[in-house]
């Protein structure tokens, strides 16, 4: 039953539950859901009570904080690495809204599922830690990244963090969008992408996105990407260097 509902297609899960002994990950997803989420599928808004917490396969989630007048700036991507809404206390809530922004499918439990599992399972709990911690970095890194480096090179970040965490080289995603998620007109994101596209990077008509030259596209890309990328590996990476399949869960 697990391996039905953790493998997407290409044969990969959720890297944080995927690092947990088996037996234990079984226990722990006993009552998730696979679902699919769709391009701006919101899953909470700021301030908003987290009921669900999801864990995704193929899907991009986007944390982003809202202004006033209808403009959002985007604070972090979640992908198959991580975890989105993790409450930091029953009937907690985060300052942003997450939402969708690569469609595909993710893995849902209740909050309080969640919170029972951290708990309950000493394994788990480690891993949420190690997490939330490289994500806090993920967000400063960001922000750094947001105020001093082109667009041409934020734009490169974005791609090669969808890249690794869709699997695939062609996704969708609007030009308005990408503006939104860059903190950028349309116009200058129209630019960017040209630009990318002219030097064979990538190909971009009627809303997708194609990966042509990675490579090229990381020596575009700042600093930051790889800066982000190592800080989240490495969740995983000394995770699979301890002997966690010879601890024990703690209340089991």
């Amino acid at each position: 039953m697990l391996s039905s509902i953790t493998t997407q297609r290409n044969g990969h899960g959720n890297q944080l539950l995927d690092a947990l002994p088996r037996a234990q990950r079984e226990r722990i997803l006993s009552n998730a859901q696979r679902l699919r989420l769709g391009v701006r599928t919101v899953l909470f808004e700021p301030g908003q009570t987290i009921s669900n917490v999801y864990f995704p396969l193929d899907v991009v989630i986007s944390l982003v904080t809202p202004l006033q007048d209808g403009a959002i700036v985007e604070v972090a991507t979640v992908g198959n690495e991580g975890v989105v809404g993790v409450p930091l206390v029953p009937g907690g809530s985060l300052a942003v809204r997450a939402i969708a922004q690569v469609a595909g499918h993710s893995l849902r439990m209740s909050a309080s599922d969640f919170l029972a599992a951290t708990n309950e399972h000493d394994i788990f709990e480690e891993l949420v830690r190690r997490y939330v911690q490289a994500f806090v970095g993920q967000v400063a890194q960001a922000a750094a990244c947001n105020r001093l480096h082109s667009n041409e090179e934020r734009l490169s970040r974005w791609l090669l963090m969808s890249h690794d965490r869709v699997g695939v080289d062609e996704f969708a995603i609007t030009h308005e969008f990408l503006g939104q998620m860059l903190g950028s007109r349309r116009a200058t994101v129209t630019l960017s992408a040209g630009i990318l596209q002219a030097a064979g990077l990538i190909r971009y008509q009627r809303g997708e996105i194609t990966i042509l030259d990675r490579a090229g596209l990381e020596a575009v890309a700042c600093e930051c990407y790889g800066v982000i990328k190592a800080e989240l590996d490495q969740v995983i990476t000394r995770t699979r260097e301890a002997p966690l399949d010879d601890r024990t869960p703690a209340h089991v």
